[in-house]
C-alpha cells in the first residue's frame, strides 16, 4: 500500500516531538516556531497546498570538551519514505573535515532501512563520529599556529671608524639608515663608532652604501644575530637613529682633530645594555668618566 504525505508529515511531528525531548534545553534545537503549526495546519485540511519542508538544527556536543556539531536537517515532505537532507558542520572543523564527515553520514543513512525515522540515529551518529575529525582539526590548528609564528633575526652591526667628520658622509650615513629602517646611532669625532640594528639584508646594504666608493679607516667589528619569533622590533636597545656627540678632548684647529670622551660613550653603552662592546671596539677595558 502506497504511503501518503499525510502519513509521512504525521511521522516527522512525531520525530520532533521525540528530539525535543531529548534536547529540552533552550537552544539544542532551533526549529522556526511556525514550522510545527504550518504542518498540523495542513493535516487538518490536506485540500490545501503543502507546507513549508520542516528544517531544523540540532546542537550535539562531542566528547569530553564538549564541543558543539550542528547537524542541519531538511526533511523532504515524503520522508521517511525518501532520505532526509543532512548537513553536519562545526567552527573548528575545516571545510575539507566537513566534507569527509558528511559523505560517512550519507553512507550510514543509506545504509539504513527505507521507510524507517532516522534523525535521532543520525544525531547519535555523529555523536560517536566526530570526534577523529575535531581531534584532527586541533592537531592542523596546532600545526598552523606553529607556522604563522614566524621567526625573524634582529642583526646588529657595530662599526668603528678612526674618525667621523665630514657633513657629507654623515648625511649619507643618516639618509641610508633613515631609509633601511635601521635604528642605533653615529658617535661623529675621533674616533667614529655607528650602531646599526635591523633586518640582516638591511644591515648588509647599510655597510655597502656607507663604505662606498673607498672608506678606509673603517671596519665592522662585531656582529649580533638575536631570533625571535615575531617582530625584533621588541628587541632592539635603540629606538630611532641617534646623532651621538660627547664632550671633546683637545682642538687643533682647522682640522676639527678631537677626541670623543670615552668615559662618556662607555656610560651610554651601560645603559643600553651594551658595555661588553667597549673593549671589542676599542682593544682595552672603558672607566667611566
Amino acid at each position: 500500500m502506497a504511503v501518503t504525505v499525510e502519513e509521512c508529515l504525521e511521522l516527522q511531528l512525531l520525530e520532533v516531538e521525540m528530539l525535543l525531548s531529548m534536547f529540552p534545553k533552550r537552544g539544542e534545537i532551533t526549529l522556526d516556531e511556525d514550522a510545527v503549526p504550518s504542518v498540523q495546519r495542513y493535516l487538518r485540511d490536506p485540500a490545501g497546498a503543502l507546507p513549508p519542508q520542516l528544517e531544523y538544527c540540532v546542537a550535539i556536543e562531542v566528547g569530553e570538551a564538549k564541543v558543539k556539531v550542528d547537524l542541519q536537517v531538511l526533511l523532504p515532505h515524503m520522508y521517511p519514505q525518501v532520505a532526509p537532507q543532512l548537513f553536519a558542520r562545526s567552527d573548528v572543523l575545516h571545510r575539507q573535515q566537513q566534507l569527509q564527515l558528511n559523505t560517512r553520514l550519507s553512507s550510514h543513512i543509506s545504509s539504513l532501512d527505507s521507510g524507517d525515522l532516522c534523525i535521532c540515529a543520525a544525531v547519535q551518529w555523529v555523536k560517536d563520529n566526530s570526534p577523529p575529525y575535531l581531534e584532527n582539526s586541533k592537531i592542523s590548528s596546532e600545526c598552523a599556529s606553529e607556522e604563522v609564528r614566524v621567526k625573524e633575526t634582529l642583526h646588529r652591526m657595530w662599526i668603528y671608524s678612526h674618525h667621523i667628520y665630514r657633513q657629507e658622509l654623515r648625511k649619507k650615513i643618516f639618509d641610508s639608515a633613515k631609509k633601511l629602517s635601521l635604528t642605533g646611532f653615529c658617535l661623529t669625532g675621533k674616533p667614529g663608532v655607528i650602531c646599526a640594528e635591523g633586518l640582516r639584508e638591511n644591515c648588509e646594504e647599510f655597510w655597502r652604501v656607507i663604505r662606498y666608493p673607498n672608506w678606509k679607516h673603517i671596519s665592522c667589528k662585531h656582529v649580533e644575530n638575536i631570533e625571535v619569533e615575531g617582530s625584533i622590533d621588541n628587541i632592539r636597545l635603540f629606538h630611532g637613529f641617534e646623532d651621538l656627540h660627547f664632550q671633546a678632548h683637545g682642538d687643533y684647529g682647522l682640522r676639527n682633530d678631537y677626541h670623543m670622551d670615552l668615559g662618556q660613550f662607555l656610560e651610554f653603552l651601560k645603559q643600553h645594555e651594551s658595555g661588553h662592546i667597549f673593549p671589542i671596539l676599542f682593544g682595552v677595558e672603558g672607566k667611566l668618566s
